[in-house]
């Protein structure tokens, strides 16, 4: 950027003011300074004769926004006072620094002193070019020239810094900014930063000098920052960041003390960026030290609640064993909370080092100094503005007046953030009360956005085409109730859902809810590749009522009621036939055409149940847990009336487990069995069938286990067409068409089933949680049985229907019908089912085993979940199925 005599000359303009004043004051000329005369001919003056005088009078040329007086009050010159060279010096210094003149001259003729000035000009706009990889809203905030504000270099040069610090936080160490000034009317600029963002920096190569005991690979591993390679394209660890270097260090210096090595550091880290400028290259030079062991450890408590004795014998370390500094900030907290758990807040846990360089061990005394017992003076709750305090006060296991409990204070934390109303960063801190044996617990809550207004439309291969529209409150009227109603449809459901839940009614730590809901289920079966057609249609018109109480602080009893209205219909012109030929009237299910097990479950019935669940539940977390277990056992007694009568058994079990670096392994299990209170039944022929109906029996497969098709394990029956084929000697037979194309699979479900299952979720970098990533590996097994066999036609010659009644018979022989149509030109009959055999399969409770990975990802879209599972071990009948995918619709 140019400018003309702008303030960089400032120390030459002082050299030459003082030449040029000692001319002048000899010559009988003005003296100029900050630009040099030309030389006089005149002989130069002695250096003693130097300008001096009286200011007769005062003048400012040149401003055009500034006042006169305004400009003479930046100086210490006024008229009727003596002046030098030296206080004209200062008076040129006192102008530039006021950074509002590009140029500056004082004239002196006699004692008149002329000021001539050049105002800098004033900023039109600020325009950035080339910024790509972070946009305005970032940069800008950074400047801080602004429009209308005066021009000056020293403020372009302080925001071309911030620019480029800006752009080295993103790892962009080779980006450069060139500012540039066009200059307008009426002394105005624009000023212009043109931006070469250049490549992200990445970190070529970690060499670590010093290490013996650990390999470089090893101690790499513990390092946040990581070697650019092909196969982290994805991470964001390769970039250069100097704090994070600070961090490395401070990370290889953890591991060596956890591994023994007390004497560890770090001798150096040093960064160098390479010739290209495009990488750098880390250097660590370190000094491992030897290798103690633990000697003497104790436990010294001036606390009389807490034996010292009976806290040595509970510590995880022993005498002789690896020196680990981890295990003795974990035995410290340990300590701390266990004079928690006695309501001693404030009890001081140091641990006193005793180091033996000559046998290398540590001796360690954990002293416990003597504290109050805390009592809770009160507790405060800041940040909520829509949840009520009673909210968050109800999930309180402490309450003014209580002695300090600290597992109760974490218990406490664990149940507010399983309300899902606040951020996850949620701490309940501890801070000292009126007196020293007064506590007062502080929870500073950030609320989050609990309503969700769901619009997806998307395509599962499950549901196929799927439009889903729903509005959930969790949080309805700041009061912690849940306002939930939902309509979804596709091309094999349907269904509308309205619920409420008050969990604590009447201010009573009892939990109250209901729901109202209409489903429509069009059960299908697989007919052409993915080709599938409709097997029964179930209209499901219900309401539920819940009540719910706690018995301990992890065991609660909930209680509900339900009442159901089914009706279970079949396409009457696909699946029934007029055997006697009576018309209409004597329509009925035809187990050729539909199978036994549909013919009997069609119908309307109602149905009238009361049951309850017991929950035990530790978990830390409700929404997404990462330590803790659950136990659900669930029972439904249905015949309070209805036409249907059993009894459904169910349980659930999990439990996490935080494996570190943010793993989270996790195993879950449920089963479940329903047995009927219903007498012997018969279909229209006399033959016993199972007592369950279809529509209330055990299904498995996606999304339940994965690595199968939806209902896919389990009993089924498939039917199989057959096709006519000329043997050798020329005689026929009929042989199975065993492809998709010719056959179709209808699953019955169970009567028992049980599925587990073990998970573990990956973590991934920050720029993957912030798009809402979670990646997981699993394995599922589980299985499905308990059936009566139903009846299945081990061979049908196939189906005809009268051309003119459309009364439905079996063929007379394979594929051929009957013909009683004396017109040899006309048939009386058509064929509309081939010859077909059954097979009855997949009714065992041997397990079927998938392993796989999945990722979940909020996308913008809606909810997204992928799974690429390989069934291991499976049953025949069984569908497998290697890829599924839902988007658009919650799973």
């Amino acid at each position: 950027m140019t400018a003309k005599n702008s303030s960089n000359r400032q120390r030459p303009i002082v050299a030459a003011l003082f030449a040029t004043t000692m001319i002048a004051g000899l010559a009988g000329v003005p003296a100029v300074a900050q630009t040099a005369a030309s030389p006089a001919p005149a002989p130069a003056a002695p250096p003693a004769a130097m300008p001096g005088g009286t200011i007769r009078s005062l003048t400012v040329t040149g401003q055009q926004r500034l006042e006169p007086d305004t400009v003479l009050s930046y100086t210490k010159l006024r008229q009727g006072q003596p002046f030098t060279q030296e206080s004209l010096d200062q008076a040129l210094r006192d102008l530039y620094e006021t950074e509002l003149f590009a140029d500056v001259q004082i004239r002196n003729d006699n004692g008149a002193l002329t000021v001539e000035v050049k105002e800098n000009p004033v900023i039109n706009r600020i325009v950035l070019e080339g910024n790509k990889r972070l946009k305005e809203d970032k940069i800008r905030p950074e400047i801080k020239l602004a429009p209308r504000q005066i021009y000056t270099r020293s403020k372009v040069r302080a925001d071309v810094a911030r620019i480029i610090e800006l752009y080295r936080r993103q790892g962009r160490f080779a980006a450069t900014v060139e500012p540039k000034m066009v200059q307008l009317d009426q002394n105005r600029v624009d000023i212009v930063f043109e931006i070469s963002e250049g490549p992200k920096s990445k970190v070529r190569q970690i060499n670590i000098i010093g290490n013996e005991k650990f390999g470089d690979g090893e101690l790499r591993s513990q390092m946040v920052t990581k070697q650019s390679r092909w196969f982290r394209i994805f991470s964001s660890g390769t970039s250069y960041d100097p704090d994070r270097l600070a961090y490395d260090q401070q990370k290889l210096r953890q591991f060596y003390l956890t591994e023994g090595y007390a004497d560890f550091r770090v001798i150096s880290a040093v960064a160098e960026l390479t010739p290209d400028k495009q990488d750098f290259i880390i250097t660590y030079v370190v000094e491992e030290g030897d290798r103690y062991k633990f000697g003497d450890v104790k436990v010294e408590s001036d606390i009389r609640d807490l034996s010292g004795d009976t806290l040595t014998k509970t510590l995880p370390m022993k005498k002789g064993d690896w020196y680990n500094a981890k295990q003795v900030e974990d035995t410290v907290d340990t300590l701390s909370e266990t004079a928690g758990l006695f309501g001693y807040a404030f009890a001081d846990v140091q641990p006193d080092f005793n180091r033996s360089k000559e046998d290398l061990t540590m001796g360690i005394n954990f002293r416990i100094a003597n504290a109050p017992r805390v009592y809770v003076e009160r507790v405060d709750i800041n940040g909520n503005t829509l949840t009520q305090d009673k909210v968050v006060r109800r999930e309180f296991r402490l309450a003014e007046g209580d002695a300090f409990n600290s597992f109760l204070v974490k218990r406490s934390k664990d149940r507010i953030n399983s309300l899902g109303f606040f951020q996850e960063k949620l701490d309940v801190e501890q801070k000292p009360g009126s007196a020293p044996d007064r506590i007062v617990l502080e929870t500073n809550v950030q609320e989050k956005s609990t309503g969700e207004l769901s619009l997806s439309a998307g395509f599962s291969s499950l549901e196929r085409f799927i439009i889903a529209a729903s509005i959930t409150q969790r949080n309805f009227r700041g009061k912690g109730q849940e306002l939930r109603t939902s309509v979804n449809y596709s091309s094999y459901s349907k269904s509308v859902e309205v619920g409420f839940t008050e969990p604590y009614f009447m201010d009573k730590n009892i939990a109250l809810g209901g729901d109202i809901y209409r489903r429509d289920l069009n059960s299908f079966r697989y007919l052409n590749n993915n080709d599938r057609d409709t097997t029964y249609e179930q209209s499901t018109t219900g309401f539920q009522i819940r009540a719910g109480v706690p018995i301990t602080e992890y065991i609660s009893l909930a209680l509900r009621y339900s009442l159901n209205f089914d009706d279970i219909t079949l396409d009457r012109d696909t699946y029934y036939s007029d055997p006697d030929g009576s018309g209409p009237l004597g329509l009925q299910c035809d187990p050729l055409l539909a199978g036994r097990y549909l013919c009997d479950a069609i119908g309307k019935r109602t149905t009238s149940s009361v049951g309850y669940s017991l929950i035990y539940d530790t978990r830390d977390n409700r929404i997404r847990p990462t330590r803790g277990q659950m136990f659900v056992l669930n029972q439904d007694f249905a015949g309070l009336g209805g036409s249907v009568k059993y009894v459904r058994t169910r349980f659930n079990a999990a439990k996490y487990w935080p494996l570190g670096a943010g793993f989270i392994f996790s195993l879950t299990g449920e089963g479940g069995y329903i047995h009927s209170l219903e007498g012997e039944r018969r279909d229209a022929t006399g033959e016993l069938v199972d007592r369950i109906r279809l529509t209330d029996r055990f299904f498995l497969g996606n999304p339940q286990i994965r690595g199968f098709d939806i209902r896919g394990v389990g009993p089924r029956v498939k039917r199989y067409y057959l096709q006519q084929q000329t043997n050798e000697d020329g005689s026929t037979s009929y042989v199975r068409l065993d492809d998709r194309n010719n056959r179709t699979d209808d699953a019955l479900g169970g009567r028992i089933y049980y599925l587990a299952r073990a998970e573990v979720e990956i973590p991934l970098g920050s720029g993957a949680r912030e798009m809402g990533l979670r990646p997981s590996i699993f394995v599922d097994a589980g299985a499905v049985a308990g059936l009566r066999n139903p009846s299945v036609i081990s061979h049908s010659p196939g189906v005809c229907a009268d051309v003119s009644t459309g009364a439905r018979t079996p063929a007379v022989s394979d594929g051929v019908c009957p013909d009683t149509n004396p017109d040899p030109n006309t048939s009386s009959h058509t064929l509309i089912i081939g010859p077909f055999e059954e097979e009855y399969l997949g009714d065992t409770l041997k397990p079927r085993v998938a392993v796989g990975f999945g990722v979940n990802w909020n996308s913008p879209f809606g909810p997204f979940r992928i799974d690429i599972a390989k069934a291991l071990l499976k049953e025949p009948g069984d569908d497998a199925r290697l890829i599924t995918f839902n988007v658009g619709t919650q799973f």
